[in-house]
């Protein structure tokens, strides 16, 4: 990978967010993120729901890419264009898709910290700059050629893999909940099926595998950064879910482990 670009504001802010993305990493063991259900703010604060919160979160995801994209001298390229399709499909799964989907119980509070929101705007609006300047600006590597390259090819599984996995997990989650949830019915309940055979958190391995196969095939250091800062969110995320659910549930799988099959 190329370690550095040239540019000067490229690299600086790339050091600073992988110094962040550290920070991250260390404070989520200290506690998780406060969105969504369990880990819902509590206190006061402003908050959101869990749709709009969601929504408004991922949102620099779908736009500071394509706008920093395009800026670029080889932006309209076939390689960077692919990279193009597949960050706007992850993007628009993940702000769009996902929320709408949601089945949320009537009565249920709003549960979405806005400094989570904040932050989140953050985080993505890097993601979003590193990986859209280097594809369509500093990469030297994307010619037509790349499409054969085994990085590409390898990541590229990888990423459809993990995708795959990520999408079928939300699905078993939110199939766990009748489509209109009436205010007595359980709100957690126990998954099965699928990743969550062997895993509590599927849906965060699979998200972990699509950045960790986007990194592979587009060989550069923005999109370890996108990958770095999601282990940093999501393994100690998946490690409080997986405690709360043998502390709530006594017939809970005892061979399922957290977050990464057979490992943690």
């Amino acid at each position: 990978m190329q370690w550095y670009t040239g540019n000067t504001l490229y690299d600086t802010l790339l050091l600073i967010g992988f110094a962040y993305a550290l920070m991250v990493l260390l404070s989520s063991f200290r506690g998780t993120a406060q969105y969504g259900g369990r880990f819902g703010a509590k206190g006061k604060g402003m908050k959101l729901g869990s749709k709009a919160g969601w929504m408004l979160m991922e949102f620099p995801g779908l736009v500071v890419f394509p706008i920093v994209f395009f800026m670029g001298k080889n932006a309209m390229q076939p390689v960077p264009l692919f990279f193009l399709c597949v960050w706007m499909f992850h993007y628009s799964n993940r702000a769009v898709v996902t929320p709408l989907l949601m089945r949320v119980q009537p009565g249920s509070t709003s549960s979405f910290a806005f400094n989570v929101v904040i932050a989140g705007w953050i985080t993505l609006a890097l993601h979003g700059y590193f990986n859209a300047a280097y594809i369509s600006e500093y990469g030297t590597q994307y010619t037509i050629d790349w499409f054969s390259d085994p990085r590409f090819i390898i990541g590229l599984i990888i990423y459809v893999f993990g995708f795959t996995l990520n999408v079928h997990s939300d699905s078993i989650l939110r199939n766990l909940r009748s489509p209109n949830p009436s205010p007595d019915e359980p709100r957690y309940k126990i998954p099965y099926g699928g990743g969550f055979r062997f895993l509590t958190c599927p849906q965060y391995f699979g998200e972990i595998l699509s950045f960790t196969g986007f990194a592979i095939m587009t060989w550069n250091l923005g999109a370890v950064y996108v990958l770095a800062m999601t282990m940093g969110n999501l393994i100690p995320r998946a490690i409080y879910t997986h405690k709360w659910f043998h502390k709530n549930f006594d017939d809970y799988p005892k061979n399922r482990k957290a977050v990464i099959p057979f490992i943690l």
